[in-house]
């Protein structure tokens, strides 16, 4: 009877298990528990469990960093590869290649995954959403440069607003380079002082349009400073970017007439509002003549002329009266000015002279006393009919 060490049995069992070949590539279905992912290395171990029975399975991380979607705990899932044992621990496990989710694909659950996650964490709050403005003056558009999205867009925008100015931006959007190409494209528009950001694409299937549903264009959109208007795909596509960005439109075209508005139809209203503003004019003018009229009707200048022709009457009166006053003042005046020329002519030497006197005067002075005179001094005799000049010869006083 021969003796083997566990070593042996265990690699015995390894190699059966490695040559059967149903089991080197097999489906496995289950639900999984006890889920574990090791970040430092990567590796995801966990369990396969159904009603009666369960697997103990392990997905190295070579294998599980394609995963589009999260593991976890009860979530029933469809996993590939191939039953082994390992050795130390004389356990045979599932060892995975390929995990799909059971019954929803693996992208559908992803974006189930991340959506709730956004959601807790407040990236779809209505609060950090922005205004788009009504009157845009520069458009950033990030997308492809080529196909008919981009088109639609310049031709509607240039159609409904030409007084816009639109940036296109060309953007990779569908393949791996995709989702940092389309964040890269946002954070350069919001740098140029654009007043409104489109971004997205034309329709697709969900793997074509999967980078709006990525975290780095998430986060873009996110921090962006200026409004985002997100149009991926068509009517019935909803991805993550539409629920972050400030304004969601159904198809690219839509987003264009959504950023800016019709210029016909914002002169039509132009015309409503002058139309209206020039009637409200015209009414309020003619209410206040009305107003003016009645309060005219009802007050002191109703009779406005009659007012004004007494006070003139009454001001011609004291005028006259004052013309009066001033004439017999001025009267007065020259009587007394008169009275005043006859006593100054009364005692005026010339008056004097005339009746037969005369006046002696010396250097232009009066002479009124002979004492003031001496002998050779020279005097000036004024008549009434002339003067003469004459040396005095000798001085005689009565004194």
């Amino acid at each position: 009877m021969n003796t083997l060490t566990v070593s042996q049995v265990n690699r015995y069992i390894k190699a059966i298990l490695d040559e059967a070949q149903p089991l080197n590539r097999v489906y496995v279905s289950g639900e999984i528990s006890n889920f574990k992912h090791y970040r430092q290395s990567g590796h995801m171990y966990f369990t396969l469990k159904d009603n009666s029975s369960q697997l103990k399975c392990v997905m190295f991380a070579g294998n599980n960093s394609s995963l589009k979607f999260t593991p976890e705990d009860g979530m029933s899932v469809v996993c590939f590869g191939k039953v082994s044992a390992y050795e130390r621990d004389g356990q045979y496990q599932l060892y995975v290649s390929s995990m799909q989710p059971n019954g929803l694909g693996a992208l559908a659950l992803a974006y189930e995954q991340l959506k709730q996650r956004l959601e807790k964490e407040g990236y779809f709050a209505p609060e950090h959403k922005k205004s788009v403005p009504k009157y845009p003056v520069k458009i950033g558009v990030a997308t492809s440069n080529m196909g008919a999205a981009v088109e639609d867009i310049k031709n509607i925008i240039s159609r409904r607003f030409p007084l816009a100015e639109i940036v296109i931006c060309p953007t990779v959007v569908q393949g791996s380079e995709a989702c940092e190409d389309i964040a890269s494209s946002v954070k350069f528009l919001d740098t140029l002082g654009v007043d409104v950001i489109i971004v997205g694409r034309g329709g697709g299937s969900m793997e074509d349009l999967w980078a709006f549903n990525t975290m780095p264009v998430i986060q873009a959109v996110y921090d962006c400073n200026t409004p985002i208007i997100s149009a991926v795909g068509h009517e019935t596509d909803f991805t993550l970017c539409d629920f972050v960005a400030d304004l969601r439109a159904p198809t690219p075209s839509a987003a264009a007439e959504l950023a800016v508005p019709d210029i016909n139809s914002e002169l039509q209203i132009a015309d409503g509002f002058y139309s209206s503003l020039l009637s409200l004019f015209k009414h309020k003018i003619e209410t206040e003549e009305i107003n003016l009229d009645k309060i005219v009707n009802r007050s002191p200048l109703s009779n406005a002329n009659e007012a004004f022709k007494a006070r003139q009457e009454k001001l011609e009166l004291l005028c006259d009266n004052l013309m009066l006053r001033f004439k017999a003042m001025i009267d007065d005046k020259e009587k007394a000015l008169i009275r005043e020329a006859d006593m100054l002519n009364a005692v005026n030497p010339l008056s004097v002279i005339a009746r037969g006197f005369t006046l002696t005067s010396k250097d232009n002075k009066t002479v009124s006393s002979v004492k003031s005179l001496s002998v050779n001094d020279t005097v000036c005799t004024r008549f009434s009919d002339g003067k003469i000049t004459a040396t005095v010869c000798e001085v005689i006083s009565n004194e």
